[in-house]
């Protein structure tokens, strides 16, 4: 399958503060890949999905409120997604909402200052 979008790199300050936030925001372990010299925090995925990671490096830049907007799929959790954001250190830009007819998302700022969406197309 052929997407626009391959990959997306996460920009954070503490990559094991953003592995235990995204591990909880996503329900799903984030996990922490590395060797002689670099680390990041990879996000399961599989197949031709598309993936992403959170990197603490000077490559990837500071953490942002700025720039795109990367949705994260919450899919039947979002309100456990974002109760998770905000017990990790997140804070709610905009509650849950309706995007309709493209389902519901809250915009979060995450533990690391990025501003991100989760994702769900139930309630």
């Amino acid at each position: 399958m052929s997407h626009t979008f391959v990959w997306v790199d996460i920009p954070v300050t503490d990559l094991d503060r953003a592995v235990t936030f995204y591990s909880a925001v996503v329900g799903r372990p984030v996990g922490k890949v590395g060797g002689p010299g670099f680390a990041f925090g990879l996000f399961e995925h599989h197949g031709g999905e598309v993936g992403g990671c959170l990197v603490a490096s000077a490559e990837a830049g500071p953490p942002s409120l700025n720039g795109p907007l990367v949705y994260i799929d919450a899919s039947d959790r979002l309100d456990a997604a974002v109760a998770a954001a905000k017990a990790n250190g997140g804070k709610v830009l905009k509650d849950k909402h309706s995007i309709a007819p493209n389902g519901f998302r809250a915009i979060i700022v995450d533990s690391e200052g990025n501003r991100v969406a989760l994702h769900s197309m139930t309630a």
